[in-house]
């Protein structure tokens, strides 16, 4: 008798056609749109780039944004998966962290992820088809290192919950300069012009 996973034992095998794998489970990076404005971070000089959440309810704080709800409909449990893009020679995202690990692909052109040990900044250079795990409440951010607007990171955000992004307070400053901060369940928030 061979094994079968108890979780899928006495279970039926779906029968999924061509179209609706196509329609249901699939994205397609060229006909995909994201969003310029998913995080706070975003308006802060060195910090632009396209978020595309592929699958799983991301981190997202721009809730409001339709343009970020997931390509792939289908539940994602456990993970969520965003792509980064259009991002120009040197952006990316700023120092920030979360509850859970976060995993970055170097899908095209290589990128840096860059972390804080205590005070000091740490960066490593990941090529296409390299990977990084960085550990869970690791202050971390990442930019594009080539002149290459096309060029693609994956991000994978893990666990039944990614939770909310928590920014280094460095970035929470710069970010009210420019309009923008998160109320306290993390939602993306202008700013009044007084404040």
């Amino acid at each position: 008798m061979a094994y079968v996973d108890p979780r899928l034992r006495g279970k039926p095998v779906p029968a999924v056609s061509a179209a609706t794998m196509e329609r249901e489970h699939v994205a397609r990076l060229a006909a995909v749109k994201g969003s310029d404005l998913a995080f706070l971070d975003q308006r802060i000089p060195g910090y632009q780039r396209e978020i595309i959440n592929i699958i799983g309810m991301g981190v997202t704080e721009n809730v409001k944004e339709p343009s970020l709800a997931p390509k792939i409909k289908a539940p994602a449990h456990g993970f969520a998966v965003t792509y980064v893009r259009n991002t120009p020679k040197g952006n990316g995202a700023a120092l920030h962290r979360h509850p859970t690990e976060e995993v970055f692909i170097a899908a095209k052109g290589p990128w840096e992820v860059f972390w804080l040990e205590g005070e000091a900044e740490r960066v490593i250079t990941l090529q296409p088809g390299d990977i990084v795990n960085v550990p869970i409440g690791v202050y971390r951010g990442f930019r594009n290192a080539s002149d290459d607007l096309d060029a693609v990171l994956i991000a994978v955000v893990g666990g039944p919950d990614t939770g909310k992004v928590d920014w280094h307070p460095s970035v929470i400053e710069a970010a009210r300069k420019t309009g923008l901060s998160v109320d306290d369940d993390g939602k993306l928030i202008a700013l009044d012009a007084a404040e």
